[in-house]
């Protein structure tokens, strides 16, 4: 009996010691370069305190395993996890941070990014939203106590268990900012992380393409490894991968390690680790959320705009005609921007990219998206029940009708939205000639989105 008692005990033993080995050989390096990666932002785009960053966005299980250390004469930061499986990220000027992987960091560091310097004003002195003039008086209609309390009551910590951190709000009505409050150590000039919102400005950067003519939706996506009329991937249209319907066999599982953690913490090409996936389902006919389409396309946009244009284009076609000079892509180790996550901007920037949709494609009379492109990025395909998702953008409308089967009940049905990792949202209604901005560091589900919506839509007459 106790020969088969040790036996048990030495195999529960040994499968124990298995899981823990296998489990650091999978997440330690995703913890290590998360965490180097955020710090690395934090600090030297966003300009924060580190102490806090690692508090607040690693504080966590398991995040809070990791170690980090800060050079500052490197622009860099290395983490670690009980001094194993360091991964290194590094910042440069204009694009903000990058994981190394894959790739030596002189190759990466070699990399040539000309980015054009955003224009040199006053922006005080230029009226909103291509400057920070803003009109002082309040439009008719506007509970201006309402929303004030409406926006308050977003900061309150009313939980005595977990925290809301409501870091920026931002209202903009009828074109004009109204009304904007920060958290302590933020404020109107602090770029924070728009997470998965940058999908939303990826399709913008596609849209401006498809407008100079140089790309069409309904064409089979020109992806290097699917070119071959043979392979079933080649009928993946970019129209399929900006409705999230390339049906890619890809995980999108932030749990633990998955393909897109693996994506975004180890590989240096993102889309070439995507693109190589096999299919599960025929491209087109099923609904499935994935970071990894996103990357293909912001590779898409690499190949079709050339290496020497590419860096700088987000920049010369979208953020500076937009107003948006406070916005950042941040790139992989190979140079292209994760077009899925790694977008930085101010919470007027991001209520800029608001108004840029809410205004149909025109900024300062200038028509920056083609005719009639918003109105196919808030279309649902037919094969998407749900009516749930456009192109890269999250759609309220389940019911014009029926209230509650929508997303946000409080909202109206033609609202859409751009939604980012821990509470990060730009929500556009063009029936209030609402967008609102809100960004934070909401972790559990603790922040009350539709109540939000509810109090500020309530502020508008």
């Amino acid at each position: 009996m106790k020969k088969i008692f040790k036996r048990v005990f030495l195999v529960v033993l040994l499968a124990g010691f298995g899981w823990v080995i296998n489990y650091a050989w999978v997440s330690f390096p995703i913890i290590s370069g998360f965490g180097a990666k955020a710090v690395c932002t934090g600090v030297f785009v966003s300009h924060r305190n580190s102490d806090i960053i690692i508090k607040e966005e690693l504080g966590d299980m398991p995040l809070s395993l990791g170690s980090f250390e800060i050079d500052m004469k490197d622009s860099s930061v290395t983490g670690s996890v009980f001094g194993l499986a360091k991964r290194k990220a590094i910042y440069r000027s204009g694009i903000g941070a990058s994981v190394i992987n894959g790739l030596p960091e002189e190759t990466i560091r070699k990399q040539v990014f000309n980015i054009p310097p955003a224009p040199v004003f006053n922006t005080d002195t230029i009226a909103w939203p291509m400057g920070d003039k803003l009109v002082d008086s309040i439009p008719a209609g506007i509970d201006k106590a309402l929303l004030d309390m409406a926006i308050s009551k977003a900061f309150e910590e009313p939980f005595a268990d977990k925290q809301v951190r409501t870091r920026a709000v931002a209202i903009v009505y009828n074109g004009q900012l109204l009304a904007e409050k920060y958290a302590n150590g933020i404020n109107k000039n602090t770029q924070l992380y728009g997470w998965s919102m940058a999908k939303s400005v990826t399709s913008a950067l596609i849209g401006t393409l498809v407008g100079q003519g140089k790309l069409d939706v309904n064409k089979p996506a020109p992806v290097p490894e699917w070119k071959a009329a043979t392979d079933p991937r080649h009928a993946i249209t970019l129209k399929n991968l900006l409705n999230q319907q390339s049906g890619l066999d890809f995980m999108e599982d932030y749990s633990g390690a998955s393909d897109v953690t693996n994506m975004l913490y180890k590989e240096a090409d993102m889309a070439a680790f995507t693109a190589s996936h096999p299919l599960l389902n025929a491209p087109g006919s099923t609904f499935s959320y994935t970071s990894g389409n996103s990357n293909v396309i912001a590779r898409i946009i690499r190949q079709t705009v050339g290496e020497l244009e590419y860096a700088a284009y987000p920049f010369t076609d979208l953020f500076y005609k937009a107003g948006m000079y406070h916005t950042l892509f941040e790139p992989d180790a190979s140079g292209t921007y994760v077009g899925s996550s790694y977008i930085m901007a101010t919470a007027r920037d991001y209520a800029r990219f608001g108004l840029l949709y809410m205004n149909d494609g025109m900024v300062n009379n200038e028509r920056i998206l083609p005719e009639g492109w918003v109105q196919q990025t808030v279309t649902a395909p037919a094969t998407n029940s749900s009516k749930n998702y456009g192109y890269q953008f999250w759609l309220n409308g389940f019911s014009g009708s029926d209230a509650t089967k929508r997303v946000y009940p409080a909202a109206p049905a033609d609202m859409f939205y751009c939604d980012g990792y821990a509470g990060q949202f730009v929500y556009i209604i063009p029936s209030k000639k609402l967008v609102i901005v809100r960004l934070g560091l909401t972790l559990d589900g603790s922040f009350d989105e539709n109540g939000f919506l509810q109090n500020i839509i309530a502020a508008v007459k």
